[in-house]
């Protein structure tokens, strides 16, 4: 059994175990840098830096934070290699959202790092969380504020976990009454804080919570003003309280000047003393803060999730996402860079595939693997017409998601959808679309590009199959795609190119593999139970970076003579995805008739290609007496 923070074991983070995300909980924890001799601690380490043009500064605009706090945290997000529970929770209207917070009530919250890699693959900045609270929070504070080298410190420390943890700052909660004389060092820290995190992760944030005042009461405002503006001076925001009224946006954007943007006015989802009463009215306080110009903080928009509004988590997810969206509008566009690759993956579902394949027909959730999110506009399930929408359960050419269209058109007619807003600078050729799709014999289904020009001449172009000349009409040009048969039945790939693009793999021999933390116990029926901890890196001279990995285990059986088994087909078993450069085996079940064991790292590439099994690099393993 692996552990876990809330198993009955006592958690030991040096032990090997399935790996998880988890909080610091005291001070004591914090000054001696510990986590970073966790067994846990390279696993959690973000892997996707954030979009390119998103690691500077924020824009000059009103934005929205998203403070994501449910059930105490660390839920099925705390598996760094993935969960298994198809319906766990998950955001996918990255498109509207700037900042990510991720919330507990522990004193150092660590985001996990699935949220961190997916909210930067979608531009996002994301901040852990430093809280103070209750009587145990002021004995932190009477240690933590004791001088002024105490708190430079302890902000060193959490702008060492920002950087090597790979996340961008920290939302600061110092929710205690202080005395007059601790305030200096409060301020020391903050701005410590800010400044540290400010050399050492570009573009990072530091935001103040309404909480304690300048004075040192635990006094919320919940607006900026004299008593809390001394802290939003010296850090990147503030936070405010909910319960707010109509004018304090205005007000509060007096306060700020030319920094009204860095004015979050707070919202909670769950309605408790928030102005317009949050839940399904989120977008009143939305609209009088727009009205206003100032930037928006929803606190819980996991409201949805836990209190399973009807009629089904995605459903009300994509309505309630829909009131922000038509509150607020769509003011940011992601996806900027080149190669760009999606699988519509919501990071969650009930199968895997690759290429076609259906690897594995396990539930299973990992925030990590969700592709770049389509920004489908949210309809009325009963609207006469084709509705787009993200299916989990159908068959999925890769990952476990696909974007399904659903209804019926007249002969000859067609449907356009939005699903995606982005702005790509194309320099030189070559060019390369491919698309996979599966569809009814008597519907196609094209891919349509809208082109810009420094002249700001429009062009719209279809790539679609052969035949479709008859919808040249509505387009620019109608260019004919090259279609050839997927890996399994009934996917068909669409390419245009300009070239014969093919991916460039390092050898398998460019790697070094290894294995420790090497576990053997008796299983029944004489077979095996392995636990192990593999890693890999290219050896010096290799310039290469990928996004992820797929690992595979082959078990070799023994032959009459008791040798490895040579000649017979085997069986690559997927065992799961590894977003950084190791993955831990847990448990593995190895029968008496196996020899040895093969486990292969596949190789995926940004463009979504992935290396072929028989040329990945791999870790063999022979088995031996217990």
């Amino acid at each position: 059994m692996s552990h876990s923070i809330n198993s009955e074991f006592k958690f030991d983070p040096k032990e090997p175990s399935m790996p998880i995300s988890y909080p610091i909980k005291t001070l004591k924890e914090l000054e001696s840098r510990s986590y970073f001799e966790s067994f846990h601690y390279p696993f959690n380490k973000a892997s996707v830096p954030i979009e390119s043009g998103y690691s500077e500064p924020l824009p000059n605009r009103r934005r929205i934070l998203v403070c994501h706090d449910m059930a105490g945290g660390y839920l099925d997000d705390k598996w760094v290699q993935g969960g298994t529970n198809a319906e766990a929770y998950a955001i996918w209207h990255w498109h509207l959202i700037d900042v990510f917070v991720y919330f507990s009530h522990n004193l150092v919250t660590l985001p996990p790092p699935s949220w961190t890699n997916t909210a930067h693959r979608h531009g996002v900045k994301v901040l852990g969380t430093f809280i103070t609270e209750g009587d145990e929070g002021t004995t932190v504070c009477n240690e933590l504020l004791s001088t002024k080298e105490s708190a430079q410190m302890y902000a060193k420390h959490l702008a060492e976990l920002a950087v090597n943890l790979g996340f961008d700052g920290w939302l600061l909660n110092m929710e205690v009454s202080l005395k007059p004389e601790q305030i200096s060092n409060l301020k020391e820290f903050v701005n410590h804080l800010s400044l540290t995190t400010h050399s050492s992760v570009p573009g990072s944030l530091v935001i103040w919570y309404d909480s304690v005042t300048i004075n040192g009461d635990l006094w919320w405002q919940n607006e900026l003003n004299e008593h809390n503006k001394p802290f939003f001076d010296i850090c990147d925001g503030i936070f405010t309280n909910y319960s707010w009224q109509e004018d304090y946006p205005r007000r509060s954007a007096a306060v700020a000047g030319d920094r009204k943007f860095d004015v979050y006015m707070g919202i909670d989802v769950f309605g408790r003393n928030t102005y317009g009463g949050g839940m399904w009215n989120t977008n009143v306080a939305l609209d009088v803060i727009r009205k206003d110009d100032v930037s928006a903080a929803i606190f819980a928009p996991g409201w949805v999730y836990e209190t399973k509004q009807a009629p089904d988590f995605e459903t009300a997810q994509n309505r309630w996402w829909s009131l922000v969206e038509k509150s607020w509008g769509i003011v940011r566009k992601y996806l900027g860079t080149l190669p760009f690759y999606t699988n519509f993956d919501q990071g969650r579902g009930y199968h895997i595939s690759v290429d076609g394949d259906q690897v594995s027909d396990a539930t299973w959730c990992n925030i990590s693997s969700q592709g770049v999110q389509p920004l489908l506009e949210f309809a009325d399930s009963t609207a006469n017409s084709i509705q787009p929408l993200v299916d989990l359960k159908e068959a999925s050419y890769s990952g476990g998601g696909n974007i399904t269209f659903k209804g019926s058109l007249e002969k000859d007619n067609y449907l356009k959808r939005r699903i995606f807003q982005g702005e790509f600078t194309l320099s030189e050729l070559p060019i390369h679309f491919f698309y996979s799709v599966k569809s009814d014999s008597n519907s196609s289904l094209g891919l349509v590009l809208e082109f810009t020009s420094t002249i700001n001449k429009a062009m719209s172009i279809l790539l679609t199959s052969h035949g479709m000349d008859h919808l040249s009409s509505g387009f620019s040009k109608v260019v004919p795609t090259s279609e050839h048969k997927g890996n399994a039945p009934g996917w068909v790939i669409h390419e245009v190119k300009t070239s014969n693009y093919k991916p460039d793999f390092p050898v398998s021999t460019s790697w070094l593999v290894d294995g420790e933390y090497i576990n053997w116990k008796s299983g029944p029926q004489d077979s095996r139970i392995l636990s192990v901890k593999i890693s890999w890196e290219l050896k010096e001279g290799k310039n290469f970076a990928f996004p992820h990995y797929n690992v595979y285990v082959e078990k070799i059986p023994k032959l009459a003579g008791g040798n490895s088994g040579t000649t017979i087909e085997h069986v690559q078993e997927y065992l799961g995805v590894a977003h950084v450069n190791c993955f831990y085996v847990s448990e593995l079940k190895v029968p008496a008739s196996i020899s040895n064991l093969k486990f292969i790292i596949q190789v995926c590439s940004f463009d979504g290609t992935n290396q072929n099994l028989e040329d990945c690099p791999y870790y063999q393993l022979e088995i031996k007496g217990l």
